[in-house]
């Protein structure tokens, strides 16, 4: 959306239903998950409007928890005994800006991993099990995550530009205090040059500090 679309705010309501822009099977891309076969249940809107986000959001349409569990068993192989899409990420635009409470319940029941990928601005009491992953965003200066999701975070995905002056550092947002681990994931800028530079940015990054590096391996190998 590159920052142009509106900043929703938070839904609320019995989650029996969800703003869903696509349901997909695809391989986790991204973070500690990567490579796993996995079916993304991308939620519409966001909170945020970030000007190097490229994911569409906005185009989305109200599905019923039987209507999303349908597809996913189908996509996952489920129906057919053929098994092979354990994984389920639910991401956006921003998951947590959305009652998905029973929509994590349901999946877990239905014997799948879920794992959430937020922008740490929300918060929602969900499942124990569910893994949540986030990636900070920021317009000035990066604010501490409160503490009853920081507590829950799998790990911590900073995107890292050599030039964008907000996105150049790794911000402290309280990681320390239950030593979350660390990834740096280069930005896509849409510019072969500047994404090179940032590659090798968060290399030396990732050296000096001890981070993890994340990449987009979706892009890179050509899928959604």
């Amino acid at each position: 959306m590159f920052g142009q679309n509106p900043i929703r705010k938070p839904e609320k309501g019995d989650g029996n239903s969800l703003q869903i822009q696509e349901i997909f099977k695809t391989f986790q891309g991204e973070g500690p998950y990567t490579g796993h076969p996995a079916i993304f249940i991308r939620l519409g809107g966001c909170n945020l409007a970030c000007d190097f986000c490229d994911t569409e959001f906005e185009s989305f349409s109200q599905k019923t928890i039987l209507e999303i569990l349908s597809t996913t068993n189908e996509l996952s192989g489920k129906i057919e005994n053929n098994f092979t899409h354990k994984l389920v990420v639910i991401t956006g635009g921003e998951p947590f800006r959305q009652p998905i409470e029973n929509l994590c319940d349901q999946l877990i029941e239905n014997g799948y991993k879920v794992q959430i990928e937020t922008n740490g601005t929300l918060y929602r009491k969900i499942d124990d099990n569910v893994s949540i992953i986030c990636s900070p965003k920021t317009t000035r200066n990066y604010q501490h995550i409160r503490d009853d999701l920081l507590q829950r975070l799998d790990c911590l995905k900073f995107i890292i530009s050599s030039t964008h002056p907000l996105y150049k550092t790794i911000g402290d947002v309280g990681q320390n205090k239950y030593n979350t681990p660390v990834y740096v994931q280069p930005m896509d800028e849409q510019d072969k040059n500047k994404n090179n530079d940032n590659l090798e940015y968060v290399k030396e990054l990732a050296e000096k500090n001890g981070y993890r590096i994340s990449l987009q391996t979706h892009k890179i190998i050509g899928i959604e």
